[in-house]
Order: C-alpha cells, then sequence, then structure tokens
C-alpha cells in the first residue's frame, strides 16, 4: 500500500556508494527547504485510488442505460400519418355512392320508336339531378332510357339496365299491384346482384280515364300508370328519383335519415330487441303470450334484412306489478280514461320496471326496450330502450304494451290536436318506443276479474308487431308510413314482409357506412391525440394492430362505397367502428393512471441523485489529488535532471 499512501515524501535511504554520497553532500533545493511548499515526491504517484473511483463511477454511468430500459413504457407505433390521410380524404371527398336511373317508357301503339326519343328524354331527366339534397348520400348518378312499344325496343346508349324487353307490357299494369311489382322484379333480373344498385322507374301509358297514380314498390322500381305527356313524365321521374329512392321521402327541415345521429345501433353494431310484456296489477288480470313462436318468427325476415346494419338479438320476457308513473283522466265522451301528450315524458316508471336485465347486452350493445303494457279497450304502448319490448298488464303505464287495471280501462293517448292516436303508441328517439293495448271487452266500469290468466291471441300480437316494425322504423329514420306523404298525383307504397323496401335498406345502407366512417375517423383522432399528449402511455401491441385493423376496414369501406356497393360498405364501415372504439378503450388504457415526465423524475431523484453525486465528487477529487500528485514527481524529475546536469 506504499503507492496508494504517497501523499507523505518517504526519507532518502542511506547508503555508502559514492554516487549517493556526493548527492546528498549537494546543496539542497529551494523548493526542498522552502517551509511553505510541501516536500518534492521522488517516486511516481500510484493509479489504484484513481482506478477504483473510477471504476465506481463507471459502474453508475453503465448502469444508467439499464435503469432506464427497466423503467421503459412499452408503445406500440400507433400509423398516426394514414389516420391523418384518412381524415383528409373524408373530409375532402366524403363517402358517395353511384347508382343508376333507368326509365322505361312502355307504349302501347303499333310501330318501332323513334332511336332518338331515348336519346333525348335521356338528357332532360339528367338535368333533374340539381334537385338532389346537399346532404343526399348519392354520387354519380348514370341516366339511362328504354322505350318500348309494340314494334320493338329503343335504348339510350348509356343503357346499362338488365331490363328484358317485351317480357312486360303496358297492359300488365292492369293487374293487381302486388303482381305488377313481381313482374317486374323478374323482368328486372331479380336486381339483387353486387355492384351499383340501378333503379327502374316506368311510364306505363293508360288511357282508362281514372287519372294518373304512382306507385312505389318493394324493391327499386316504382312505375307510373296514365297518359302522361313526356315533360310530365321526366318530372314525375325525377320526384319519385330524389324525393323516395334518394332522400327516403324525407322533406326540408324534418327529421329523419340523414339529420345527425339516429340509428339506435351500439358502436360494436349489435343490438339487442327485448320485448317485456308487462302486468301492471295481477290481482285484476294476469296476461301471457306466444312470443316465442310467433314473435320471432315475424320479426326474424325484419333481423336478416338489418343485419348489414346490425347485428340484431331477441329477447322476451314476462314482468308483473309494473304501474305506470304517470295519471290520466277519464272522459266519458271518448268512453274512455285519456292520456295526454304532456304526461308522456312521465309514463315510464323506472323504479318498478326491471327491463335491463339482458344477458346479451354485453360490451357497447345497444339495448332499446319494446314494453307492451296491456289496458282493458283498445290501447297500444311500446316503449324501446334495450330493445325490450314489454307487455304491461295495468291501467297506468307509459313506454309499453301496457294492459292497465281495471279501473283505467281503457285509456287512450290523446294527441295535441285533441284527436285520439289512431296507433295509441308513441316512441322516444333512441330509447324506444310505447304502445298502449287495450284488451278486448275492457269499457269504463270493468270489474276486475281477480288475477284470471289469459293469452294475447295471435292476431292481437300480430297486430302489436306491426306497430312496433313502424315504431323501428321511425327509430332508424325512416317513415313509418306514407300515407299522408303525396305528390302532385295519387302515390300508393307497397309494403314488404320484411317491414322495409329495399330501395329503403339501400339507404340506410349508405347513410349507415358514412356515418361509421366519420365516427371511425372521430375515434381514431382522438385516440392519436391521446397517445401523442400522454408520452408515459402504455401502448400495447393488440392497440396498434386494432388501430391498423380499423384503418383497413375503413379503406374497403371507402372503396365498396366508391363502386356503389352499400350493404359491404356498412359491413366494414361497422367493423371499422368496432376496432376503433375497441382500441381507444382497451382496459390497458383505460385502468392506469398516467404520469408526466417530471413526476417521474420526481420519484427516482430521491433514491440516485444523493449516491451519484458523492461519487462524482469523490472522483473528481481523485483526479485533481492525481495530477497534483502527478506534477510533483514531475518537478522532482526536474530538479534531479538539473542537478546532475550541473
Amino acid at each position: 500500500m506504499a503507492e496508494i499512501a504517497g501523499d507523505e515524501t518517504p526519507p532518502l535511504p542511506s547508503s555508502s556508494g559514492a554516487e549517493e554520497s556526493s548527492l546528498l553532500s549537494s546543496p539542497p533545493s529551494p523548493t526542498a527547504t522552502s517551509g511553505d511548499e510541501p516536500p518534492p515526491r521522488t517516486r511516481k504517484p500510484g493509479t489504484k485510488r484513481l482506478v477504483l473511483t473510477a471504476s465506481v463511477l463507471l459502474s453508475f454511468l453503465v448502469g444508467l442505460p439499464l435503469l432506464l430500459k427497466s423503467t421503459e413504457i412499452h408503445r406500440s407505433p400507433l400509423p398516426s400519418d394514414a389516420i391523418a390521410d384518412l381524415s383528409r380524404r373524408l373530409q375532402s371527398h366524403p363517402p358517395s355512392f353511384p347508382c343508376g336511373l333507368h326509365a322505361v317508357f312502355l307504349r302501347s301503339g303499333p310501330g318501332s320508336p323513334v332511336a332518338s326519343l331515348a336519346d333525348q328524354l335521356e338528357r332532360a331527366i339528367s338535368t333533374q339531378h340539381h334537385l338532389l339534397p346537399a346532404s343526399s348520400t348519392a354520387g354519380n348518378i348514370s341516366v339511362s332510357v328504354t322505350v318500348q312499344s309494340d314494334g320493338g325496343c329503343t335504348s339510350s346508349a348509356a343503357a346499362a339496365s338488365p331490363w328484358r324487353c317485351g317480357l312486360v307490357s303496358a297492359a300488365d299494369s292492369f293487374h293487381d299491384d302486388e303482381v305488377f311489382d313481381e313482374l317486374l322484379h323478374s323482368a328486372l333480373g331479380g336486381g339483387d346482384g353486387d355492384g351499383m344498385k340501378v333503379y327502374t322507374i316506368v311510364i306505363a301509358e293508360d288511357d282508362d280515364g281514372k287519372g294518373t297514380r304512382v306507385v312505389i314498390g318493394k324493391h327499386r322500381h316504382a312505375w307510373v300508370v296514365g297518359k302522361v305527356d313526356e315533360a310530365e313524365a321526366v318530372s314525375l321521374i325525377s320526384k319519385v328519383f330524389i324525393k323516395y329512392f334518394m332522400n327516403g321521402g324525407i322533406e326540408e327541415g324534418e327529421t329523419g335519415i340523414g339529420k345527425g345521429e339516429f340509428m339506435p345501433v351500439g358502436s360494436d353494431g349489435n343490438v339487442v330487441l327485448s320485448f317485456s310484456l308487462l302486468n301492471a296489477d295481477p290481482n285484476d288480470w294476469v296476461y301471457d303470450w306466444e312470443f316465442k313462436n310467433i314473435g320471432e318468427r315475424i320479426l326474424t325476415p325484419v333481423v336478416e334484412a338489418l343485419q348489414p346494419v346490425a347485428d340484431i338479438n331477441i329477447e322476451s320476457q314476462v314482468l308483473y306489478h309494473t304501474p305506470k308513473s304517470s295519471y290520466s283522466y277519464s272522459d266519458d265522451k271518448l268512453g274512455g280514461n285519456v292520456l295526454s301528450m304532456g304526461d308522456i315524458p312521465f309514463f315510464v316508471n323506472s323504479n318498478e320496471w326491471h327491463l335491463d336485465t339482458s344477458i346479451s347486452a354485453t360490451g357497447r350493445s345497444k339495448v332499446l326496450q319494446f314494453v307492451v303494457k296491456i289496458q282493458v279497450g283498445q290501447c297500444w304502448l311500446a316503449t324501446l330502450n334495450l330493445l325490450h319490448f314489454v307487455i304491461i298488464l295495468t291501467f297506468h303505464l307509459p313506454n309499453c304494451w301496457y294492459i292497465p287495471s281495471a279501473r283505467e280501462c281503457p285509456l287512450y293517448l290523446q294527441l295535441p290536436d285533441g284527436e285520439l292516436s289512431k296507433t295509441n303508441a308513441f316512441i322516444s328517439p333512441m330509447w324506444g318506443g310505447v304502445v298502449i293495448w287495450n284488451p278486448p271487452g275492457c269499457s269504463l266500469g270493468s270489474k276486475k276479474a281477480h288475477g284470471t290468466q289469459r293469452q294475447m291471441s295471435s292476431q292481437e300480437l300480430m297486430e302489436t308487431l306491426e306497430i312496433f316494425i313502424g315504431q323501428l322504423r321511425q327509430l332508424f329514420g325512416l317513415k313509418p308510413n306514407y300515407h299522408a306523404q303525396g305528390m302532385d298525383v295519387a302515390t300508393k307504397f307497397l309494403v314488404s314482409e320484411k317491414g322495409f323496401a329495399q330501395w329503403e335498406l339501400d339507404l340506410l345502407y349508405r347513410h349507415h357506412a358514412c356515418s361509421n366512417l366519420l365516427s371511425c375517423v372521430a375515434t381514431l383522432e382522438s385516440l392519436s391525440s391521446l397517445v401523442q399528449s400522454l408520452p408515459r402511455m402504455i401502448v400495447m401491441d393488440e392497440i396498434g394492430r386494432q388501430v391498423e385493423l380499423s384503418l383497413e376496414a375503413a379503406s374497403l369501406a371507402q372503396r365498396n362505397a366508391t363502386l356503389g356497393i352499400g350493404d359491404s360498405s356498412a359491413v366494414s364501415a361497422t367493423r371499422a367502428r368496432a376496432l376503433a372504439e375497441d382500441a381507444f378503450f382497451h382496459p390497458s388504457i383505460m385502468s392506469i393512471s398516467y404520469a408526466s415526465v417530471e413526476h417521474y423524475f420526481a420519484i427516482y431523484m430521491p433514491f440516485f441523485a444523493p449516491v451519484c453525486l458523492h461519487v462524482l465528487l469523490a472522483a473528481i477529487k481523485e483526479l485533481k489529488r492525481y495530477k497534483v500528485e502527478r506534477a510533483k514527481y514531475s518537478a522532482f524529475l526536474a530538479s534531479q535532471s538539473q542537478a546532475t546536469t550541473s
């Protein structure tokens, strides 16, 4: 340890040699004899202390990256550039669906039609497209015209419809409308293929003196029967195509499809239709139903038709002791009890109606509650929140298929104009609908049946479900019916057994795809902004993968939209939105509290700063000491060299 304890200059050893004697007898140097300066160092300073101190400092420096690595936050890279690019594309070019309009003129006169007539009519119809509303999801519209007479057919150059010339004639329009509708569907080849959708409007000449009428079919076609000139025919074609096929009959200023968030569908695309039969007062009467055998059979076509828009599950239940929370008053003139529109918001008794019992409503599924509360008489009420269809047996009950108690039977819904509701029903947007049902034999002063067990007949259940389908149409932004919706001529609408005509489903698909694409982009942008604002936020690989899959599905929805494939675009857009929501609400994000970088340093500095500071100061001090001792030794060597030369 002589080298480590090198701060003191060792005494010169005694020797009998001549050389050493002469050195010792030489006059001392000023440095050695000065009392104010330390004695010279005659041996080279050791480096063990310096190496030991430097090794301790180096170990801290090497361990620092390991410490940072051990506290590193895993962040899967998010494709922020791809998200921004998708947002720019949707803003600059909103989703639009190209479609086709094919007009067919059926003439009963002899001779072949003039070849240029079809082209003239095509140009006339094309000039009407400026009437499309700004909110329309229609893209490029290709117009084609076919003129058919007894002598043959002629078509415009752009004709692309699979119209089978000669299969349908003007005389066929005299048949029943249902028959003619299927005949047109057959002449158009079914019209259910993939690709751009083509809507056909047929002008059938009929000079029977009954006037002109318009019939909107169950598929993608309509027809006009009557004696109309070419200008009037062009006007009717444009009105039918724009007003109904493109806009669903929604007038300017009306609420409906395309007017914001309208669809009662969860962000994951799932909907639960839960139908509940509510017996308000079982002491009066108890009703049951055969919903599984009848209701599900009637609703199956509706569920299949809406499959591209929502994955629908159906449930049913029977509840008891479910009174309503609003009040009604007796009216002898109307022969029953009356519920005013002002009492509707208080109809649902959330404390007594235990409707949210669905086991299918998992995740972010939307549950629509359809409640049936039974009244003795003729009154319907259906509510919707989860998609519950509840029938309530009692006199006072809102938002349900309500069977009221004996003292409130019958119960009627009075409109603001003082008239009674024909359906005795109302809806609550994004929540549900209500139907008040008065059982047969219900009248003022009805006596209690003392808990008599009764069964709803098949006809009664089917009539109630028809009202429910109308409410479901309203909840999806469509008209419950078009009976009051006319044009300049008499208009008739054929009712589909699916509850939705094919042209209405196309409208739903287009708007649903656009709505979900915009929602998907908004969610992804929010996620990207959140991740960038929190550098210490954990981003799992699963989140990054979900974002990538969401972008792929959104791009696929856009491509299908440009091809005019509405149903496939709606399916892809739903998946894109669901994946974006799954990524944003991932458990690894929601369950952790994220701190700033300053907070991160505040945690570790009290542990490592004192130790690191002492080690660093010791290393600096040892380096300075080594330099001083090295300078002493260098000075000693210099003095020795000077003494030798002299």
